[in-house]
């Protein structure tokens, strides 16, 4: 019995060791992030994209998403159209168990990856709404002071983020949240190689879908820190979204607007 009652002890201080309290709170972290970019009702919203090359705008693309909880994985379903350019319009990409693009001109779909760029810096995984804290598995690096997108400076926790699942759009995400807004404020995405690819700032904090949440971001390149691509939401509203909507076989039927 008083061997029962010691290694039961000593299985509590494990579970209570720095280093699984840790692992623990940075998991929270980032889940309380997620709660601050994107609520957790279905909603659209409109995300426009400007990519820069030494400060002077050279292409822009236009979406309208439509974003819902897949009640199983407790991930988002994406429903993307292409707004603009025109040549564009119409274009989608749906997010439910597989990543489809869908081309209205040929009526069909292939499957692609949320690497795939979509304009600039900005890959297809960047604009679909998604819950960090399903996709990576999070440690804390400790607390840092770090300048936001408007040099504002910030108390932050610094996070490492790994890929946990096949959906996570990056391998590696380095991650800032201010501690207790719970705002993101930057992260640094990485290749399978362990390259850093790119830098990204979220920005223009405002009221949206009911509570303070970003209302865009800049991503800058991490080789050529004179391309950048900005993003920014636009006209976003819940509403409910059927669940056909995430359908691969019903993307010729749909006409959203």
């Amino acid at each position: 019995m008083f061997r029962t009652r010691v290694g039961l002890f000593a299985a509590l201080l494990l579970c209570l060791s720095p280093a699984a309290t840790r692992a623990e709170d940075a998991q929270a972290i980032v889940a309380k992030a997620d709660q601050v970019r994107n609520p957790q009702q279905p909603f659209r919203g409109t995300t426009a994209l400007t990519e820069y090359k030494s400060g002077q705008p050279i292409n822009r693309n236009v979406l309208l998403i439509f974003s819902k909880i897949d009640p199983a994985t407790h991930q988002f379903f994406n429903l993307v159209r292409y707004i603009d350019p025109p040549r564009d319009a119409g274009k989608m990409v749906l997010l439910g168990h597989v990543l489809w693009f869908y081309d209205p001109a040929s009526k069909t779909s292939v499957r692609i990856s949320p690497q795939q760029r979509l304009t600039g810096q900005a890959a297809i995984g960047d604009v679909l709404t998604a819950n960090f804290a399903i996709d990576y598995t999070a440690t804390l690096d400790g607390l840092e002071t770090i300048a936001d997108a408007d040099r504002v400076q910030r108390q932050t926790w610094h996070l490492d983020m790994k890929a946990a699942s096949e959906n996570a759009t990056y391998n590696r995400v380095e991650y800032w949240v201010e501690q207790g807004s719970h705002r993101p404020i930057k992260a640094k995405f990485y290749s399978d190689s362990g390259r850093l690819l790119k830098i990204l700032y979220y920005r223009n904090f405002s009221e949206r879908l009911g509570a303070e949440r970003p209302g865009g971001a800049v991503i800058i390149d991490a080789v050529d820190s004179s391309l950048v691509t900005t993003v920014e939401f636009s006209d976003s509203k819940f509403q409910d979204v059927p669940d056909a909507w995430f359908q691969r076989d019903y993307l010729p039927h749909l006409n959203v607007q």
